[in-house]
């Protein structure tokens, strides 16, 4: 009997917690686009995938949307999936020419792996640069849901636009994965009064900071590689040779990744303020050009191994205790880099605040650089110079003056 009371209770606690009409608010309002998804997906919402080999469904039931990924054929994992609807219909875009005024929506989600980022976004039929009023989300856990919003800041349309929202998952691996959607809302808000976004946005690919702006600078305590083909051999101790020296190295390339961690223990409990900047030094650097996406470039990943390894004793076996190497290194990538091609050269790569603060509470064991399609790039190690060139990490920390 109760259960079928909370059953017919569920569709109306669902809207009044997703407009703020159960919560005490300063602005409570009725969204002006809200979709409960409770049954079939109305057939305004599209949805579909490219870059890579993976396949996008999406299906409802009578309490949730469920967006399903097949990525097992995309082995170089640079795909995305997404779903979009047009919500001009609903809105009254003549708002927007107040100055005060953005569009938001919120949605509240769960997903089959963690950790993952999903990003939602905006655009109109006049967009040109799709990486702008777009924020990424860090799911770090499947078993709870999690409610995510974002607020534009200068998003620019007028009646009889098109105004997509949408939420992608890029990258997510080669494997299938399924987000959850209990609902989706849109709406014009005041931004001198509305409340301040949900779940912690991470700006994409943002511009990287002067390095004096950061009050911490870590060198790497351990730096080597793994590779895929000899997963018995350690390789601390690997070099490169030039006319001038035998450097100590690591390289990225084909089955090879470089592992970096950092002796991080006197921070822990302390949080993390923003992004950190990760910084490496080129010693040499050979790629082509493919054509393909993103394709010569470095991917940087977190190491989900759960316990700490050391730069003398590592390899791939060790670190991996027979686990798949997915379950090693996260498949999403951290971020996706050019990197610096002149030696001598630094790459400087921004590392997001949810990741930075998963190194610092010991979660994850350290960052790997893995090579993203067809390049050899080769960084100076800690031993070169006396860590003069070593892997630094630059961050910032909540309650300092």
């Amino acid at each position: 009997m109760l259960k079928q009371l909370v059953s017919k209770l569920r569709p109306i606690l669902k809207i009044l917690i997703s407009t703020g009409l159960l919560f005490c608010t300063s602005q409570p309002s009725v969204a002006q686009f809200y979709d409960p998804f409770e049954g079939p997906i109305n057939d305004a919402w599209t949805y579909n995938s490219g870059d890579g080999a993976a396949t996008i469904d999406f299906t409802g039931n009578q309490e949730y949307a469920t967006i399903i990924v097949d990525a097992t054929d995309d082995q170089n994992n640079i795909w995305w999936a997404l779903i979009r609807r047009n919500v001009a219909p609903q809105l009254d875009l003549s708002l927007l020419s107040k100055p005060t005024h953005e569009l938001r929506v919120e949605t509240r989600i769960k997903a089959s792996h963690s950790p993952r980022r999903v990003n939602l976004h905006f655009n109109t039929q006049k967009t040109t640069d799709f990486h702008s009023h777009l924020m990424e989300y860090d799911i770090d856990d499947t078993t709870n849901w999690h409610t995510i919003s974002m607020t534009t800041e200068g998003f620019e349309a007028v009646p009889g636009d098109t105004v997509n929202a949408q939420m992608a998952l890029i990258d997510w691996g080669p494997d299938t994965y399924k987000l959850q959607v209990d609902y989706f809302k849109v709406d014009i808000v005041d931004t001198d009064t509305t409340r301040p976004d949900i779940g912690n946005p991470v700006p994409y690919n943002p511009p990287i900071p002067e390095l004096s702006s950061y009050n911490y600078q870590e060198k790497v305590s351990d730096d080597t590689m793994v590779d895929l083909r000899f997963p018995e051999i350690n390789f601390n101790g690997w070099y490169a040779i030039s006319r001038k020296e035998q450097a100590p190295t690591l390289t990225v390339s084909g089955g090879q990744f470089s592992l970096l961690r950092w002796d991080l223990e006197s921070y822990v409990g302390r949080n993390v303020e923003g992004y950190g900047v990760l910084e490496i030094t080129t010693q040499s650097l050979q790629r082509m050009e493919t054509g393909l996406p993103e394709f010569g470039q470095v991917r940087v990943v977190e190491i989900l191994a759960d316990k700490n390894w050391s730069e003398e004793t590592v390899t791939l076996k060790t670190l991996s205790g027979g686990k798949n190497i997915n379950k090693v290194f996260n498949p999403q990538m951290v971020i996706d880099v050019a990197i610096s091609p002149e030696p001598g050269s630094s790459t400087k790569i921004t590392i997001n605040e949810p990741v930075l603060q998963r190194l610092i509470d010991g979660e994850t064991t350290g960052l790997a650089l893995r090579p993203l399609g067809p390049i050899t790039a080769t960084f100076f190690a800690s031993e070169y110079e006396e860590g003069s060139y070593s892997a630094t990490l630059h961050f910032n920390l909540s309650g300092d003056d």
